[in-house]
């Protein structure tokens, strides 16, 4: 119902296009009207505009829309300079706050294909979880944790969901059997044979490869050591050396200043050789605060309590005046946690190997992560020098021979589409007694309807890997400063609201 009594006339400035670089505003004159039905509330009213600009706003729409996107592909500051420089000032508060007002109205699709993977806001300290809708290619929503009770939620407001790809997390996995039951769970294809390449390379270890090939050969590690004892002799008479000379010409009756000119050492350093009745050796510096061994016997004592988690004790050291990093303290756990792995009495299966292969080509021993990498690699892929390792492995490892074979009929199996043999596959592997096959062949039959999923059906969590990349470039681009709710409106897809 349209009213025919004017109430005045209301002004209104909206930012327009930029004309040749120059700044464009447009004033425009709207007519105010009154209302005079009894239950209305709003006594006045001004003409609309939803062809050119919405209420309120200060920008035209089509001034809106270029924000919007300069915003979305840059970022706040970025997108404010160039606004700036093609004549269109907007803030960078401004094009932070419009993205994320137009993320905050998105459309809810019916999404039919899910992938759930996480990312890490911070690594092994926090996390949060991606949602990829696999049919469209697109996210589909951003979470900014890693929690059974929010991934469950999220999926119980969606009953459309048909399909769960996942890796191998068992956290999205039950957030997947109670938040989507009558959804079918696939496990990610490329993180199953990651897991199996994992378990040969820890398999492998247990044979005597290391982890990290020796760029030296033995004999040259030898004669290195033997060079740096050298280097420590010299260095030690090359003191002994200075100090003879600083007596001597302090016997000669000069004073510390003129032996500091004369020497060019600073006259403290004088100071201390001549105090000294020999040449001393460089001690290591006193612990402080910022070592973990400082706190080391409180470290021990929480060891032995069973307490060896390092976010927790981090914390405690934190409260007791630590001021060093957790990677600091991590790297003293993990010297522990492997002296207490070479004390341990748990017997491992006996393996033929008597020695660690080595490569035929330069004699060196092969680390265990050549070798994991060339027992799932086919024979038609393999280069004439990664042909000839593996027929050294197969040679020298009957583990490595099994391995090769479980191996290639795993690769086998999820190419087939055809999960029949897969059960025959865990049987045989768990058969022959190798430790870290035994446990992976384990873990795949506590998941195998997921894995059978993953074999029978053609979706994968790649593009959820994919959009993390994503992710992590614009995460750095910010610098690391943007919060869940600005990272999900440059995640969405800009047309998710149409």
């Amino acid at each position: 119902m349209r009213s025919r009594h004017r109430h005045g006339w209301r002004k209104r400035t909206l930012q327009d296009l930029s004309v040749q670089g120059q700044v464009v505003n447009v004033q425009l004159t709207l007519s105010r009207w009154q209302c005079r039905h009894r239950e209305c509330q709003r006594r006045t009213f001004t003409d609309r505009l939803p062809d050119i600009a919405a209420p309120y706003t200060r920008r035209t729409a089509r001034m809106a829309a270029i924000v919007d996107l300069v915003g979305y592909s840059m970022g706040g500051r970025p997108a404010e300079h160039l606004m700036g420089r093609l004549g269109m000032p907007v803030s960078d508060d401004t094009i932070l706050r419009q993205i994320k007002r137009r993320a905050s109205v998105s459309i809810q699709d019916a999404v039919r294909v899910v992938g759930i993977d996480d990312w890490s806001w911070r690594r092994s300290t926090r996390y949060g979880t991606i949602m990829v809708d696999l049919e469209r290619r697109a996210v589909v929503d951003i979470l900014d944790d890693r929690s059974v009770a929010s991934a469950k939620a999220w999926l119980q407001a969606r009953p459309s969901i048909e399909v769960v790809s996942r890796d191998r997390c068992g956290l999205y996995a039950q957030a997947s059997r109670e938040g989507a039951p009558q959804a079918r769970q696939v496990a990610d294809r490329f993180h199953l044979v990651q897991n199996l390449r994992a378990a040969i390379k820890e398999q492998m270890s247990l044979c005597g490869h290391a982890n990290v090939r020796p760029i030296l050969s033995e004999d040259a590690i030898a004669s290195t050591t033997a060079q740096h004892r050298r280097a420590r002799l010299a260095h030690r008479q090359s003191r002994q050396e200075i100090f003879e000379m600083l007596h001597a010409l302090r016997q000669q009756g000069l004073t510390y200043s003129e032996i500091a000119r004369r020497t060019g050492f600073e006259r403290r350093s004088v100071t201390n050789w001549l105090t000294s009745s020999a040449p001393r050796d460089r001690n290591r510096a006193a612990l402080n605060p910022t070592s973990p061994l400082y706190f080391e016997a409180f470290l021990a004592e929480c060891w032995k309590d069973g307490n060896r988690l390092g976010r927790h004790l981090f914390h405690d050291l934190k409260n007791r005046g630590y001021t060093g990093s957790r990677s600091n303290l991590e790297r003293l756990l993990q010297v522990w946690r492997q002296a207490e792995n070479v004390r341990s009495e748990v017997t491992l299966p006996e393996v033929k190997v008597s020695e660690p292969v080595r490569d035929p080509d330069t004699g060196h021993v092969i680390s265990a992560d050549a070798v994991a990498a060339l027992c799932i690699k086919p024979r038609g892929l393999l280069t004439n020098r990664q042909a000839r390792r593996v027929d050294a492995l197969k040679q020298g490892s009957e583990a490595f021979r099994v391995m090769r074979g479980l191996a290639m009929r795993f690769n086998g199996i999820l190419r087939s589409r055809n999960p029949d043999a897969l059960d025959k596959w865990i049987d045989d592997a768990i058969e022959t007694e190798l430790t870290a096959i035994m446990r992976f062949a384990s873990v795949l039959r506590r998941d195998i309807d997921a894995v059978k999923n993953a074999i029978e059906l053609p979706w994968s969590n790649g593009q959820a890997e994919g959009q993390i990349n994503r992710l992590k470039t614009l995460k750095r681009a910010m610098y690391g400063r943007a919060g869940p709710e600005l990272m999900r409106a440059r995640m969405l897809p800009l047309n998710h609201t149409k």
